[in-house]
């Protein structure tokens, strides 16, 4: 696994349903979305707080944007997909401003 997808999978690893999931936290729902467990899938694709940062993502990647898989693992989806987490700030106080790779 190279750097990019590791840094991808850490991110993922502190989203509410997953620290719920290990006992961190006692509820794995999303900020804004109190119905919907915060998983990677809501965060990514469809968690309405995000909808102007998914679109900049989605212009970026086009088709490619939809698809979980794609967006952790490709290296042409790491800096589009840093961008889209800077931009939502949800992870700004665990780690900061995340560095591009470019």
């Amino acid at each position: 696994m190279e750097d990019g997808e590791q840094f991808n999978y850490n991110i993922c690893d502190s989203l509410n349903h997953q620290l719920h999931c290990i006992g961190k936290i006692d509820f794995p729902h999303c900020l804004f979305c109190p119905e919907k467990d915060e998983t990677m899938h809501h965060y990514l694709l469809n968690c309405p707080q995000y909808t102007r940062e998914r679109h900049i993502l989605n212009n970026t990647l086009r088709r490619q944007a939809s698809s979980i898989a794609f967006l952790l693992a490709s290296k042409k989806a790491i800096d589009p997909l840093r961008r889209f987490i800077n931009s939502t700030g949800r992870f700004k106080m665990t780690f900061g401003e995340i560095p591009l790779t470019k």
